[in-house]
């Protein structure tokens, strides 16, 4: 696999994130959910080894999603 189509193939499994994300999060608006996503992604910029970003991806955007999902602590 050349790195055209890998990252045609790591576009593609972003993109899957983003649909899983957006179901799990449905309260979320698409956008936020795509912006947490690409700055996950930016997080892992130039690092060798791409075949597991999008887990790493969806396992730090997941986080974050539901942190912003709870509510504020009272006091």
């Amino acid at each position: 696999m050349d790195n055209v189509e890998r990252q045609n193939h790591e576009d593609q499994a972003v993109s899957h994130v983003v649909d899983r994300l957006a179901e799990k999060f449905p309260a979320q608006p698409r956008s936020v959910i795509e912006n947490v996503v690409t700055e996950e992604r930016h997080l892992l910029d130039g690092k060798p080894i791409r075949e597991y970003v999008p887990v790493l991806i969806e396992h730090g955007a997941k986080a974050r999603l539901r942190e912003s999902a709870e509510p504020a602590p009272l006091g």
